[in-house]
């Protein structure tokens, strides 16, 4: 493929084409409020097979489908009778925003999409950019994040072109995007319903609106670590993922802590091992001596703040080449329990 346009998404002209390169089946890269997302024609089986190929994205990992408004669900899910109550107010409560709900399929979804099976992810997305994309193109658009399989996710354009430059068509460039983690997934299908991926919408947030418990989704790691596993429930339930080209390793969340995991990775790299061999998510406001690369990370009492920086971070951290990333974690609620979750992910070695 050649060089991928990068196009304004401010500049009229520019939509334009955007929205004409995915009418005809090709792929774009646009800014959603979480992360920037891989999107083309949901209804295309051509289409979807190029974000597979484009993301080296496996077939048993399913996408989210994304829509200008929520009067388009009927295009790509069924909503049972018996459901529609608890998915209307969940609809109304967060839509637009950062949550997938998922949904029987209708018989115009593509089975890749869905790896098969017979939910379809679906959201509405806040951002601006990207409701003026999707309005304009008129079609549900498949959307996962905009980087290789398994890679951090990107949340500005640059990082959508460092991963998939020369794989993808265009990227509409919108800024850096303002919550940074993916969203919140869950299968309201269900009683309890069970959240598969943890985002800026909590389980108390989605008990809250439906007055129907919530439960947790645990992977399996021994299926999910198999060389064919079966289709994933859901986007984002790999037990690997999110994760940079260096190790990481996490430290409870203390100056302190982090302070002596330094001191012991530097001690175990031995003298001969540059100092920029380490690298440091480091929250403003903390000292931490020793000879390290250290990026700034926010303030660690705002966990928003944490989440919109914390893949631009770990980004930042490759770039400058180290081979260890030593990372704080946020204690458990609300949105650090997001954070946990891509941090657990990152971290692991399989």
């Amino acid at each position: 493929m050649s060089h991928a346009l990068h196009l304004d998404a401010s500049n009229p002209a520019d939509l334009s084409r955007a929205v004409n390169m995915l009418r005809a089946g090709r792929l774009v890269a646009f800014a959603t409020e979480t992360v920037y997302g891989l999107g083309a024609n949901a209804l295309s089986p051509e289409a979807v097979a190029g974000i597979f190929a484009a993301k080296q994205r496996p077939s048993w990992d399913p996408l989210i489908v994304h829509l200008a408004s929520a009067e388009q669900l009927s295009s790509v899910a069924q909503v049972p009778a018996e459901l529609a109550q608890r998915i209307a107010a969940l609809a109304k409560a967060f839509w637009p925003g950062p949550l997938t709900l998922l949904l029987p399929r209708s018989a115009a979804v593509p089975d890749a999409v869905t790896a098969g099976r017979k939910l379809v992810g679906v959201r509405v997305p806040a951002h601006p950019a990207a409701h003026a994309l999707l309005a304009a193109v008129g079609l549900p658009i498949a959307a996962p994040s905009a980087n290789l399989f398994g890679h951090t996710s990107p949340t500005t354009a640059a990082h959508v072109l460092a991963d998939l430059e020369g794989r993808i068509d265009a990227v509409l460039d919108a800024g850096p995007t303002y919550i940074g983690l993916e969203s919140s997934v869950v299968d309201p299908t269900q009683t309890p319903m069970v959240l598969y991926r943890p985002g800026a919408v909590t389980a108390e947030q989605l008990t809250a609106v439906t007055g129907v418990a919530v439960e947790v989704f645990l992977p399996n790691p021994a299926a999910a670590q198999s060389d064919h596993p079966a289709s994933m429930p859901s986007p984002g339930v790999g037990i690997r993922h999110y994760a940079p080209r260096a190790r990481m390793a996490l430290v409870a969340g203390s100056a302190a802590a982090l302070n002596d995991a330094l001191q012991a990775a530097l001690q175990q790299a031995g003298s001969n091992a540059p100092s920029a061999s380490v690298g440091v998510l480091l929250p403003v406001g903390w000292a931490l001596p020793g000879d390290a690369i250290l990026q700034p990370w926010g303030r660690w009492d705002d966990p928003k703040g944490l989440a919109a920086t914390l893949f631009a971070g770990l980004r930042a951290l490759d770039d400058r080449g180290v081979s260890l990333i030593l990372c704080p974690l946020p204690e458990p609620g609300g949105i650090a329990d997001a954070i946990r979750d891509r941090l657990q992910k990152a971290a692991r070695s399989t």
